[in-house]
């Protein structure tokens, strides 16, 4: 294989998929380094299920309809994702934070790599999906199918 036929990685654009887990914590470490390392802009992203899958304690006895539930977890993640990209500048990483919501959880994952012309994604095996990989499949294992860009998969112990 010539140099000119071998594939050139540097990404302008990485891509995190952030649940707030520890693996995407894990995650966040990993892309920090790529970032640096090729002076990328890190997106960070959090997608919200329309539907929340809150316990019976976060529920609370309290009734919130939908629409204040959703805008409420909005300004939760968007402070989150405020307050890791702040700290991501201080390391010199340009970073901004995108929050989706919908429940096709890889649909917004690929929508977000169009729509923000995503070099590379970096993405954990294991998040807060709980049952739903047994049932619908691994988030991450659809991403590395569909997406049309690098994907950098990055195996974390399963919790518990």
């Amino acid at each position: 294989m010539s140099h000119d036929d071998k594939m050139q990685l540097h990404p302008k654009k990485i891509l995190l998929p952030v649940d707030f887990s520890p693996s995407s914590d894990a995650a966040l470490k990993t892309a920090t380094e790529f970032a640096q390392h090729f002076q990328s802009q890190l997106v960070l992203l959090n997608i919200l299920p329309v539907i929340p899958i809150v316990s019976a304690d976060e529920f609370s006895s309290c009734y919130f309809p939908q629409q204040e539930f959703l805008e409420e977890a909005k300004k939760k993640a968007s402070e989150r994702l405020a307050t890791c990209t702040h700290h991501l500048a201080g390391m010199g990483v340009q970073a901004s934070s995108l929050v989706e919501v919908g429940n096709d959880i890889v649909g917004n994952l690929l929508m977000v790599i169009d729509r923000e012309h995503i070099d590379m994604v970096v993405i954990s095996t294991h998040g807060t999906s709980g049952w739903r990989p047994t049932v619908f499949g691994s988030i991450a294992e659809k991403v590395v199918r569909l997406a049309k860009c690098p994907i950098l998969l990055l195996r974390s112990a399963k919790a518990g």
